[in-house]
């Protein structure tokens, strides 16, 4: 069982709108961070700063595929968050068209 300062500091990691949006991103695929920098309009490295953060709280799992790494959500052993992520608000519609066409070159 958790510990209510562990879920604390897990809601509160998700209290920066940035590391929030990249969890609804990869809460519907993965992606790699050239995709996020694109959909979200920032730099890499502050891409990569939110995303160690992430999982550094084991909210995000990443995997090497030649030059790119690629991160995914992991939450099947937080109920808590995996429930709280359905009520994610939808993505606004730049986002979401902009996930169908993107590809790491």
């Amino acid at each position: 069982m958790i510990s209510m300062e562990e879920m604390a500091d897990q809601f509160k990691l998700l209290g920066d709108k940035t590391r929030l949006t990249l969890v609804s991103i990869l809460n519907q695929q993965e992606m790699c961070v050239c995709h996020l920098v694109e959909l979200l309009q920032t730099t890499q490295p502050n891409i990569s700063q939110h995303l160690r953060k992430l999982k550094d709280a084991g909210l995000v799992q990443e995997e090497r595929r030649g030059q790119w790494i690629y991160y995914s959500l992991y939450v099947e052993d937080k109920p808590h968050l995996k429930e709280a992520f359905h009520y994610l608000p939808p993505l606004s519609g730049e986002i979401q068209d902009k996930i169908n066409v993107l590809t790491c070159d």
